[in-house]
């Protein structure tokens, strides 16, 4: 259901770090996508790190590797299936991504250079399981509450 795909300078984030990211990040947004904390839908989320040497990123059109001061940055993209994902339930995620992010780095606050990008990936075009699938396929699954199914439902067009 769901890809989180961290990118960051090689050594930013050591083993300690992705094992608390692992767990951390699945629940920044699970929580706000299927309504409640559901450990059973874990198994429908993804963390990937990539970590790329300094003079394969850059900022303020510099290559880190050219840069004077180290800097710390970091992007995370989310990519969700389509479903209810309004304005204030998206900045939720956002918000909870960098707050995760922060405290597993030992940080007060995140960095104003770690970019999170929220991606609703539309309908018809996730694939798993050998074939397209739909979130409107997994609601019967039992991990979504009430409140999630009813506003899923009405912003995905059903079948006919």
């Amino acid at each position: 259901m769901t890809i989180i795909t961290v990118t960051a300078p090689v050594g930013r984030l050591s083993l300690a770090h992705r094992r608390i990211l692992a767990e951390s990040l699945t629940d920044a947004v699970l929580e706000p996508e299927v309504g409640q904390h559901a450990p059973a839908a874990r198994m429908g989320f993804q963390v990937c790190f990539h970590n790329l040497p300094a003079d394969c990123m850059a900022i303020g059109g510099r290559l880190l590797s050219d840069q004077d001061a180290p800097r710390d940055i970091m992007t995370i993209n989310i990519a969700v299936m389509n479903a209810s994902w309004p304005a204030e339930v998206r900045a939720v995620v956002i918000r909870n991504v960098l707050a995760r992010l922060a405290d597993a780095c030992g940080m007060q606050a995140p960095s104003p250079t770690w970019w999170v990008n929220f991606e609703i990936i539309q309908e018809g075009s996730w694939g798993s399981r050998g074939d397209v699938l739909s979130i409107l396929q997994l609601l019967d699954s039992g991990v979504f509450t009430p409140e999630r199914i009813s506003a899923i439902r009405a912003a995905i067009p059903q079948p006919a």
